[in-house]
């Protein structure tokens, strides 16, 4: 534990540690996808496609050991035991920081495979870690405003197909697809300008889940509906690498899949999508009053 230093100071250290991991993993990463791209046959992406999640899961590994001596973080966390290293599970978490990802990588490292998150396009230009996503077969998706898909009607249904090549993909080996039903990071202000009938989150958006289902519905063993909790506050980057994490209270709750749902037409069937629409609102309700009664006193430091 190196809290004993000053935070400043812990916080340089751990982005050095950080950086160092990236950069041993990712150059090795780099040279397999290269492979997989010179060489596009199936037989190639069956070989390839695992060596690429054992060295994504011996990086998560990396950042869980700089976490590890950097923070002095209580985990209260239920809910991940009995889970299938082997299997399909579609992840579901609220979303109030970029650590929300360090946490969920950090918990679900090798109990279920690698979590492949939908990324905003821009995302692919960051240093290393753009080219690492990409490696990983992250699906990059453009989000566009409904006023420029009125100018531009072509550009409608893109992210859908995005989803789709994507999906298609993870059908070939044993995958977590993440959703964060959001879609982007809970504050205050967007709760506000939005005026969320949730009192800890903001509204929900369900086509992105309900193009995973429909493209994967059958491989899925389960949906893992994740809740997370800071007692102290969400932090942000910095604070985290600082070492400020104190607390984290996390619940996994696996759920089966609406097979009813995951075989309707979302995006043709208004029917379809308004009991997607009651399925993902009831599922707000209950994660919305398991945030209200988990925010409490925090736990002692062991």
């Amino acid at each position: 534990m190196l809290n004993f230093l000053p935070a400043p100071l812990v916080g340089l250290i751990a982005t050095v540690l950080m950086a160092l991991n990236a950069l041993l993993w990712v150059p090795i990463l780099l040279f397999f996808a290269l492979l997989k791209l010179i060489i596009p046959v199936k037989r190639m992406r069956l070989l390839i496609d695992p060596i690429l999640l054992h060295i994504a899961e011996a990086w998560i590994a990396g950042n869980s050991g700089w976490m590890r001596l950097t923070q002095r973080t209580v985990w209260d966390v239920q809910g991940i035991d009995g889970l299938n290293y082997r299997s399909w599970y579609l992840v579901n978490c609220n979303h109030q920081s970029w650590v929300d990802i360090l946490v969920l990588q950090h918990l679900f490292n090798q109990r279920i495979p690698l979590l492949k998150f939908f990324l905003k396009q821009q995302l692919i230009w960051v240093p290393v870690m753009g080219l690492a996503w990409w490696a990983l077969d992250f699906p990059f998706m453009r989000r566009h405003s409904e006023e420029f898909l009125k100018k531009h009607p072509q550009m409608r249904g893109k992210d859908h197909a995005t989803t789709r090549q994507a999906c298609e993909k993870f059908a070939l080996i044993p995958t977590s697809v993440m959703n964060f039903l959001e879609g982007t990071r809970f504050t205050p202000a967007k709760h506000q300008r939005q005026q969320s009938p949730y009192k800890h989150l903001l509204k929900p958006k369900a086509g992105g889940m309900a193009l995973a289902l429909n493209a994967m519905g059958d491989k899925f063993q389960a949906i893992l509906d994740v809740t997370i909790v800071y007692p102290d506050g969400a932090p942000d980057f910095w604070q985290f690498l600082k070492g400020k994490l104190k607390h984290v209270t996390v619940r996994v709750r696996p759920l089966p899949v609406p097979q009813h749902l995951a075989q309707g037409d979302y995006a043709g069937d208004p029917a379809v999508r308004e009991a997607y629409q009651k399925w993902v609102h009831q599922l707000w309700l209950e994660k919305d009053a398991q945030i209200e009664a988990l925010t409490g006193p925090a736990p002692s430091p062991a």
